[in-house]
């Protein structure tokens, strides 16, 4: 006991004199007499302990660290890049420093967890005190912590289990891989901005084109059923109905108001076309005339097909304009 005390006592003083503590013995203080306030006493050394006797393989464990000291010195605690074998660190949370009665008291919690097989894990954390340009690390007791077995115990003579094996597949869980999703989608973005930019223009007038020959046989069509039906009626209104459509479809053809003119103005609109004016000319005596279609059935079916042709001339002249052969229409 003469030799362990001694040994027990030297780390105690050799922080008490870098730091200038006052020690237990050589300072002129009697015996049982009180620290005068704002000192501290040569004892004060950092003091860890597990918050838990005991941890399992893995487990979480919190380990907390104190130290009281004097109010002017400067103290650091370990922070995530010490030593904490044979823990590992996982998070820490510290307190601000308190000071009472001129002591001051550093608190810090850290969170750790052990893969280690001893029964007795012990952990014993420093604490660096500045002074001036100099720097001491003052350590504290050594603090301990049970680790819990749950495998079953063998007997010396006793085999180990055989292995069992499991090699089948577990579900998982289907989750969406937005990087790459999202790399895809700007691919994608990218490559038709490209396309758009080198071959944009090219595929609107393809479209424009091809949307113009789809109306146009539309019109035909409608165009042929409504001059059938007037043919097998001689009805007014069939006859005033594929009118009106001929002046909507070349409305849409040539992006004008054409459908809201007069006779008199769209012959006009077109340099006195012989075929408009004949045309229209009769169907406004044959409409508002009261002159019957059984009176002029020949010149009445030649001026509708006359509109026909009309029509198919005016969509090969915007034909020829998409195609840019400028032609004017």
């Amino acid at each position: 006991m003469s030799q362990l005390l001694p040994s027990l006592r030297w780390p105690a003083l050799l922080a008490a004199g870098l730091l200038g503590w006052p020690a237990a013995a050589g300072t002129g203080q009697a015996p049982g007499q009180a620290p005068a306030a704002g000192t501290a006493v040569a004892d004060s050394l950092p003091l860890g302990r597990f918050v838990r006797p005991a941890v399992r393989v893995g487990e979480l464990v919190e380990y907390e660290l104190t130290f009281r000291h004097a109010p002017g010195l400067n103290v650091i605690f370990p922070d995530s890049t010490a030593e904490f074998k044979p823990f590992e660190y996982v998070h820490r949370r510290y307190w601000p420093t308190r000071t009472r009665q001129g002591l001051s008291l550093d608190r810090c919690r850290y969170v750790l967890r052990t893969f280690a097989l001893d029964s007795v894990q012990a952990l014993r954390l420093p604490v660096t005190v500045l002074r001036g340009r100099d720097s001491v690390l003052v350590y504290g007791p050594a603090a301990a912590v049970r680790l819990v077995r749950t495998a079953p115990r063998l007997a010396p003579d006793e085999a180990l289990p055989p292995l069992r094996q499991a090699t089948a597949l577990l579900p998982l869980e289907e989750r969406i891989n937005y990087p790459y999703w999202l790399a895809g989608a700007a691919a994608v973005l990218v490559l038709a901005g490209v396309v758009w930019w080198t071959f944009g223009r090219n595929l609107r007038q393809r479209y424009r084109r091809y949307r113009t020959a789809r109306n146009h046989v539309y019109f035909l069509a409608q165009y042929a059923r409504h001059l059938e039906r007037f043919q097998l009626s001689r009805s007014l209104a069939n006859m005033e109905r594929a009118i009106t459509l001929w002046k909507n479809y070349l409305a849409r053809l040539e992006g004008n108001s054409l459908n809201t003119l007069t006779t008199k103005e769209i012959v006009a609109h077109y340099g006195g076309d012989a075929d408009v004016a004949t045309a229209l000319r009769l169907a406004d005596r044959v409409i508002y005339g009261n002159q019957q279609p059984d009176e002029a059935a020949e010149q009445t079916d030649h001026a509708l097909d006359a509109l026909r042709r009309f029509a198919d001339r005016r969509y090969a002249l915007v034909r020829a304009a998409q195609k840019g052969q400028g032609v004017r229409v």
